[in-house]
């Protein structure tokens, strides 16, 4: 894909040469010095790679912070100006995110980064990127809040000849982006159905009846991980007793919970959050109504995300599996930025690599057909302290 040079690169390329002409007049009056700095950016998480698109292993993560560090600034010496149109605060996740795409694009890595939070507010976000297209930066990043109502405000980027990276979740309304990079959420829906599946057949269990809470509706991990994990639901007759969303907030999920305790009470054996933070509200509310969970307990608990204190209760054993959703995409997205400001071809699409956790080896891989329609048996990783400590 060749993306045209936006109105942001040539500004720079301008001023370049104006400030070149006053530099050569400094320069001879009083002389001159010169100075640089890098900066590390993240590293991608390892482990299960999704089958379609590129691919980011940890060793790419590695070449491409280096690279990112080689590559600081831009030939004319002046800063890529970036919009970053942020989701909000709502999770761990989120937080491990935004942290990622700060220190990718920092300063020292030759950006200008523009940040806004849009506290989970569409109205918010889709004013924060026009303001972008008005302030006419070089290259915008977006992860959408929704998945839809996205086609108007892309175009306005594309007549502005402004570059669009969508980053985690999904635009799906129109292809006017340039490329996004992020996790394929519907596989980690499937690979917690297909664990699911085997896991009750080893200990016997031949009733499912599980309560889902959802994240924010209409996001695109939304859909994806309960189109995944429906399919189970399906396929195996379980019995989805409810499902309501608990925005990916802790608040949400313990609000959620405690609705259910009352509603189904000894009714239910398992119980799915959509992200780690609404698992931890779930537990507080279990734990509160006298509900015993976990590995030693009586309900299933399957969470995503599997941040670092996800992945503690998992190792503590209040959480029987989490299935990753790799939140550290700033460096591959830096690298994107780069070689599209050189002009370069870039993928459309880049999928982050993933593990699947749990807490102990009752269910040593999962098989399923992935989102890609290829059949996948990829391990399950049983949470050790050393795993934990190496979290986000």
């Amino acid at each position: 894909m060749h993306v045209r040079e936006g109105d942001g690169t040539m500004k720079r390329k301008l001023l370049a040469i104006g400030l070149g002409a006053l530099m050569a007049i400094s320069m001879a009056a009083c002389g001159s010095s010169s100075s640089s700095s890098t900066s590390t950016a993240s590293t991608a998480a390892t482990s299960q790679a999704a089958d379609t698109g590129s691919v980011v292993t940890d060793a790419d993560a590695q070449s491409l912070a280096q690279s990112i560090k080689e590559d600081a600034g831009t030939t004319d010496g002046s800063l890529i100006t970036v919009g970053f149109s942020q989701v909000g605060h709502e999770s761990d996740w989120r937080t491990a995110s935004t942290n990622s795409v700060k220190e990718a694009f920092s300063k020292d890595n030759g950006f200008d980064l523009q940040f806004v939070d849009c506290d989970n507010n569409s109205e918010t976000q889709l004013q924060s990127v026009r303001n972008f297209i008005q302030q006419q930066v070089d290259y915008i990043i977006i992860d959408p809040i929704v998945s839809t109502g996205w086609d108007t405000v892309l175009t306005e980027a594309q007549d502005a000849d402004i570059p669009v990276i969508v980053i985690d979740r999904t635009i799906d309304d129109s292809d006017k982006y340039t490329a996004w990079i992020g996790t394929d959420t519907k596989n980690e829906g499937l690979a917690a159905g297909a664990w699911l599946k085997d896991y009750a057949k080893a200990k016997g269990i031949s009733d499912l009846n599980i309560l889902v809470i959802s994240g924010t509706t209409g996001s695109s991990a939304q859909i994806g991980r309960t189109e995944g994990f429906d399919q189970y639901v399906k396929s195996e007759g379980w019995n989805k007793l409810d499902e309501q969303t608990g925005d990916f907030t802790q608040d949400g999920g313990q609000q959620v919970m405690e609705s259910y305790c009352k509603s189904y009470a000894g009714k239910f054996n398992v119980v799915v959050c959509q992200n780690d933070n609404e698992a931890f509200g779930a537990i507080d509310a279990m734990k509160a109504a006298g509900v015993s969970y976990g590995a030693d307990g009586d309900v299933i608990v399957i969470s995503f995300d599997a941040c670092k204190a996800g992945l503690q209760m998992v190792l503590d054993g209040d959480i029987n599996a989490d299935f990753q959703c790799n939140p550290l995409q700033g460096p591959d997205c830096a690298k994107i930025v780069k070689a599209l400001d050189a002009g370069q071809d870039v993928q459309k699409e880049t999928f982050m690599a993933e593990p699947w956790y749990a807490h102990d080896d009752t269910v040593k891989s999962v098989s399923y057909t992935n989102n890609a329609g290829k059949d996948v048996t990829e391990d399950m990783i049983v949470v050790t302290q050393d795993i934990v400590d190496a979290g986000y």
